[in-house]
């Protein structure tokens, strides 16, 4: 296994930044511990002179910051996508501490691209946002005052990201599978979508919340690429059966 790989294969997702001196923070605070990755979705201010003084001499960061249109693209072509939140939301996904989840992100990117993604420095990730995720991690902050800057946020996951790397004995054995892709997952969400309104099991003017329960439910399952497959095939042979 070649440590500096896997850790190439963190990618830190900033969905919507405002500020571009937390962007210049993050940069610095994921470079201290050995990423270089950052993906900035639609931020307001970028590339900034705030930025780069916030960098602190991790310009090569910001120089190398993607940036995407929209949060898809952000996770196109990873396999898995934690989301860092502080809140506990209803119909979430399986949440895990900082610690516990930087060791999970590490067993995936062992075998491909991860992503860990942060929402805005007012309100964080919404619930679609969270929906493009599998798993949530949280900060044991002080629950009395547990608001944290993004960048003080993205510098504590980048550390338990690092220490897992460092105790390499302390990882799990990677799983001999291959995940499914962002992409390979989303297209067979929308194949169950026209699947289930297609034998009216959906009603598409009412659809309440029955999509965002199935993507969390599949979210925990950790779809692997042949599970993907067989499920859709399954779903086309419906598609067949309802047309008879």
């Amino acid at each position: 296994m070649n440590k500096p790989d896997i850790l190439n294969n963190v990618r830190v997702v900033l969905s919507h930044p405002s500020h571009p001196g937390n962007i210049g923070a993050a940069a610095r605070a994921i470079r201290t511990m050995g990423l270089s990755r950052l993906y900035l979705v639609n931020p307001k201010c970028f590339p900034d002179p705030a930025a780069v003084a916030r960098a602190a001499g991790a310009s090569d960061v910001l120089d190398n910051a993607v940036v995407c249109a929209t949060l898809d693209e952000a996770l196109a072509g990873t396999s898995l996508a934690v989301a860092v939140t502080a809140r506990r939301r209803d119909l979430s996904h399986e949440m895990l501490p900082a610690r516990g989840a930087a060791s999970r992100m590490l067993e995936f990117a062992a075998q491909g691209e991860v992503a860990l993604v942060f929402g805005t420095e007012m309100s964080g990730l919404s619930n679609a946002e969270l929906d493009k995720c599998q798993l949530l991690a949280t900060i044991a902050a002080n629950p009395e005052f547990s608001s944290l800057n993004l960048a003080a946020a993205v510098q504590i996951l980048a550390y338990e990201l690092r220490m897992a790397w460092l105790d390499e004995a302390a990882l799990p054995a990677a799983k001999a599978m291959e995940a499914a892709s962002f992409e390979e997952v989303e297209n067979f969400y929308g194949h169950l979508e026209r699947a289930m309104i297609a034998t009216e099991f959906l009603n598409p003017a009412s659809p309440g919340r029955l999509m965002q329960r199935l993507r969390r439910l599949f979210a925990r399952a950790r779809l692997e690429k042949v599970e993907v497959d067989i499920l859709r095939g399954i779903l086309t042979s419906v598609e067949k059966f309802s047309k008879k």
